[in-house]
């Protein structure tokens, strides 16, 4: 982007999600995002159709040991509907990781109704190709079926998340979901 002017408004953006755990595809959206943008605020969010294995505290936490690195991130959590949060942030943008076409329906749904509803532009970054198949869903099933080795999981997300995995469920246990935190505001 040389010789780019920039807005502040416009040029911060809101990358929301559960995160529950955060990926490697997700610190690669966080990454490439903060190129673009002057500043990403990672937004840690509740999705009430999803039980949550982490609260959004330890996730936020989580998150910003990954992102130290990056001073142009901040990660907060929110409650409510994600077009609120951009807009109580400042922001216009909303930057969203689009892993295949199923990713990409739902995406264009939400990115339509936050440009009618809120005024708000969703921008898209194509998921880089090592972690297209990869979701927070999956490394739940992958843990829930016995599956927890640190080599498998380490190719999926950070070493800090499969720690943070050990001292939730103990290492080698399988995984049981835990009835508490459960989400209470929509992504939209």
């Amino acid at each position: 982007m040389s010789g780019a002017t920039h807005n502040s408004e416009n040029d911060l953006a809101v990358f929301p999600g559960t995160f529950d755990p955060v990926t490697l595809g997700h610190m690669d959206i966080i990454r490439r995002g903060a190129t673009i943008f002057s500043h990403v605020v990672v937004a840690v969010g509740c999705n009430p159709e999803k039980i949550e294995w982490f609260s959004p505290e330890e996730r936020v936490e989580l998150i910003r040991k990954l992102a130290r690195e990056l001073p142009n991130v901040s990660v907060r959590s929110y409650d409510g509907l994600t077009m609120d949060f951009v807009r109580l942030v400042g922001a216009k943008v909303i930057l969203r990781g689009i892993r295949d076409t199923v990713d990409l329906r739902t995406e264009l749904q939400a990115a339509n109704t936050n440009l009618l509803v809120g005024d708000v532009e969703t921008v898209f970054l194509m998921t880089s190709d090592q972690h297209a198949l990869t979701s927070s869903t999956l490394i739940k099933q992958i843990v829930e079926m016995g599956g927890y080795d640190h080599a498998r999981l380490a190719r999926l997300v950070p070493r800090e998340v499969i720690e943070q995995l050990e001292q939730h469920f103990g290492s080698g246990a399988k995984a049981t979901l835990p009835a508490v935190h459960q989400g209470k505001g929509g992504q939209t």
